[in-house]
């Protein structure tokens, strides 16, 4: 295949610049310990510094891979089915997701927000972020709004992202890796100021799996 035509395809969603796929536990928010395939697409141009997957920002590190093969792949493993990045929304998640539901699949996505939303979802988990804001048409569509502290300053930014999603939004608020000993006690404090809130845990680093 050539590289206009791969070219056209990956514009069309029919493939994707696939970093990995891995089966394992969710680790994180409102879907913690459930297993679930994860399929992390490369591309990023949010840039957090402190992001612990920087190997994803670049795609042309990563091969197009033909959708086909992913959902094949996935749909050996599990019904859950997490998409990621990078940022998936680089890209046109139509016809992935579509592939997926045809298989009976729930599909997730963990997205910043930062593009308009492509796809079918049973599960949107958006995590802001300051360096590239979320486009407005995604918060009402949230279903878990999961907020990064690195710092205090990020608690003030959780409460205004906050009220940006709908009621039914799930709250949660998560310590970036490298300063959680730092900042769980911080965010314990917050939480029970603000109920609302929970608390989410990078808990597959615990565990000491993908």
């Amino acid at each position: 295949m050539n590289q206009e035509v791969v070219q056209d395809q990956v514009e069309k969603g029919l493939m994707l610049p696939l970093m990995e796929e891995f089966y394992t536990i969710q680790g994180e928010g409102s879907h913690t310990g459930r297993a679930a395939y994860f399929i992390r697409v490369g591309g990023c141009d949010v840039g957090c510094h402190w992001c612990d997957v920087k190997e994803s920002w670049d795609p042309e590190k990563h091969p197009p891979t033909a959708i086909d093969q992913i959902i094949e792949n996935a749909s050996k493993y599990s019904k859950t089915i997490v998409i990621t990045g990078g940022e998936p929304l680089t890209w046109d998640m139509g016809p992935l997701t579509q592939g997926l539901k045809e298989r009976q699949m729930q599909v997730h996505i963990e997205t910043s927000g930062a593009y308009p939303l492509t796809g079918d979802w049973d599960w949107i988990c958006l995590s802001p972020k300051k360096v590239k804001m979320p486009v407005p048409e995604i918060y009402p569509k949230a279903h878990e709004l999961k907020v990064i502290v690195y710092n205090k300053h990020d608690f003030a930014f959780a409460k205004a992202e906050a009220e940006k999603v709908s009621s039914s939004c799930k709250l949660y608020i998560q310590p970036e890796w490298s300063v959680r000993e730092k900042m769980i006690p911080l965010i314990t404090d917050f939480v029970m100021q603000n109920p609302e809130w929970q608390v989410s845990l990078q808990t597959h680093k615990y565990l000491n799996i993908p």
